[in-house]
């Protein structure tokens, strides 16, 4: 086993106080609020994936296309100003897993461009030999399409790849691949029945290379 799929909202990078400010520029100016409370109930989660939910809690009023496109104005602006932070041992992480001679991919329900500007300004591209983003796939989180995608294109079975996760979304679409699954939490708690969907839990992304370091079960 010597392959990893990394999710990248909330595991890799602290985006969700981001996300929050965007929906809430994005609700506004679409005329339905601010929003930005809605990223609990959608994480992991694109647009279309969860237009139901969006739907549910704002009725007619809720207008996706404008959410898209004012979400993605707020974004393009505070990332050419801003650089989003990197979670807590992500390169000591990736450089432990690199000096293994681990095949790294990603597989992100956010759009291509938004993927490719943090992983370039955190200058970490050149890591991964995969990435999957949204709209590579027809279904977003939770269904498993974008892991089974990551795996065909690692060229490995999905019960030899890791895959770590922060959100109950990303497990359900890890864990339905049949991957074997690591939750670092970010705004979400697991409950008891995603706990025991787990292969293992960490407090940080040190913490997991710790473990695959102790255990050796990448040699």
């Amino acid at each position: 086993m010597n392959a990893v799929i990394f999710d990248m909202d909330g595991l890799m990078f602290d985006t969700g106080k981001v996300f929050a400010l965007a929906w809430d520029y994005a609700g506004e100016k679409t005329g339905i609020g601010k929003a930005g409370y809605m990223l609990r109930k959608t994480q992991g989660m694109g647009f279309t994936a969860a237009r139901e939910l969006w739907e549910n809690e704002f009725g007619n009023s809720y207008d996706e296309e404008g959410m898209r496109r004012h979400t993605r104005e707020f974004l393009l602006k505070y990332y050419a100003a801003n650089r989003v932070p990197a979670k807590e041992g992500l390169y000591i992480l990736l450089n432990y897993l690199r000096n293994k001679g681990s095949r790294l991919a990603v597989a992100s329900s956010s759009p291509g461009w938004e993927v490719e500007n943090h992983l370039r300004k955190a200058g970490i591209w050149d890591y991964f030999q995969v990435i999957v983003c949204g709209e590579m796939v027809k279904r977003s989180k939770p269904a498993p399409d974008i892991y089974i995608k990551a795996c065909e294109l690692l060229r490995e079975e999905p019960e030899n790849c890791f895959a770590l996760e922060d959100s109950r979304n990303g497990i359900l679409s890890a864990c339905g691949a049949g991957c074997k699954t690591v939750m670092v939490p970010d705004l979400w708690q697991p409950d008891e029945a995603t706990e025991n969907m787990l292969f293992g839990r960490f407090a940080n992304l040190e913490e997991v290379k710790l473990y695959l370091e102790r255990t050796g079960i990448l040699d």
